[in-house]
């Protein structure tokens, strides 16, 4: 099963609080719900094709909570990313019990989690197993090189001090574009697949001009 990161940020790899001001206020942010100043038709598509190579959810106990809050409300059938969520096979990271309109299609991962998401990440074929926002949870699968895939949209708004991906240490990886366009508001649609970094090359100068040589 792959694992895939599904994240907005901004320029400056700012993922907190994208859809409103008490979405996330961990740590004084203040600047929620910054990606409806540039939203538009793109982003829409963009998200509508993440959930569409989905099979299950992987969520932190905050986003779990929040989604679970908004999306059983929207029943509408032709919503296709809420009839996604509203049905496919979650597995939320907590030690506590989980209960509410989702509670029989969740299951929780409490201790030693990271061991249980390699054991579905190896039981799962050619599935998807996505992150969707969950910024701690997707910094932590990062660190630990479990990501197969990376989705982001990233939009041309800077804020204020707030929870990235990117924050902490990581492996070391050159960035695979298998997609990336821009959107009509200039928010730049990417996913990526990751390898090893590896420095083959440096530049030097030869006779008075700048060459590339292989190290």
């Amino acid at each position: 099963m792959k694992l895939s990161i599904n994240l907005f940020t901004t320029l400056n790899g700012v993922s907190q609080a994208p859809g409103g001001p008490e979405e996330d206020t961990r740590s004084g942010f203040t600047d929620g719900g910054w990606i409806f100043t540039v939203w538009d038709n793109g982003c829409g598509q963009a998200v509508d094709r993440w959930f569409s190579q989905g099979d299950a959810l992987l969520l932190g106990r905050a986003t779990y909570d929040i989604f679970a809050g908004y999306w059983p409300q929207v029943t509408d059938p032709d919503h296709d990313v809420a009839t996604f969520l509203n049905t496919a096979q979650k597995y939320v990271v907590t030690s506590s019990p989980v209960d509410g309109p989702w509670a029989d299609t969740t299951s929780a991962l409490g201790g030693a989690f990271l061991e249980k998401i390699a054991e579905l990440k190896a039981s799962g074929g050619d599935k998807e197993l996505q992150v969707h926002g969950s910024i701690q949870l997707a910094r932590t699968l990062h660190e630990a090189g479990l990501v197969n895939l990376y989705r982001f949209l990233v939009l041309p708004v800077t804020v204020g001090p707030g929870a990235g991906l990117f924050d902490g240490t990581g492996p070391s990886y050159k960035m695979n574009v298998q997609h990336g366009v821009v959107t009509e508001n200039g928010v730049f649609d990417v996913e990526m697949v990751p390898e090893q970094l590896n420095i083959t090359q440096q530049p030097t100068v030869s006779d008075g001009k700048e060459t590339v040589e292989n190290i």
